[in-house]
């Protein structure tokens, strides 16, 4: 009898430290993701104010001008739940001012425009790797969280599911080309 409860204690005990780790590889996954989003965060908000400031520099022609800058103010303005569309119209706003090498040179020409083009080209390069690394750490944890002893413990918690970030972000030809110039 005492050997059986014995035997029923050591199983509990490694049953309970097997969940025990394996809600602790759930929370580092959980804090990889909000690490990753707040990295894409950073890179969006780069991109956002880079474009806005090369918008209102009057290196690019008003026509230019007004739509990267209408696109980057509303993409930093945007709420969560609009984030993805406003950043997908600023990728397509850069590819329509940016889609000719000619404009990139234009803007290189100009006093300030060389560093500010860079600028540019490295934050629209940025982008989609911050996104890679934000999807990949979602993609992650929801495998865990399908599992059905992540689901039947409730080891998540009330951490809500995570979401990929799903957006446009082609970098223009013109600026991916020459980003390392």
């Amino acid at each position: 009898m005492t050997s059986t409860l014995i035997w029923i204690a050591v199983a509990l005990l490694v049953i309970g430290l097997y969940l025990s780790w394996t809600a602790g590889r759930l929370d580092r996954l959980h804090s990889r993701l909000d690490a990753a989003r707040a990295a894409l965060d950073a890179q969006l908000l780069r991109r956002a104010s880079v474009a806005q400031e090369l918008a209102t520099s009057g290196v690019l022609d008003p026509a230019a001008s007004i739509v990267l800058y209408e696109a980057a103010h509303a993409a930093r303005q945007a709420e969560e739940e609009q984030r993805e569309v406003a950043e997908s119209e600023l990728s397509q706003a850069l590819r329509a001012v940016f889609e000719e090498a000619q404009q990139v040179e234009a803007v290189r020409e100009a006093p300030g425009g060389d560093d500010a083009a860079n600028e540019l080209a490295e934050a629209v390069r940025r982008v989609p790797m911050a996104r890679r690394f934000h999807n990949d750490a979602v993609r992650a944890a929801r495998a865990l969280r399908r599992h059905r002893k992540v689901r039947w413990f409730r080891l998540a918690g009330h951490a809500p599911f995570p979401l990929a970030f799903e957006m446009d972000d082609e970098p223009p030809t013109a600026l991916a080309d020459r980003g390392g110039a």
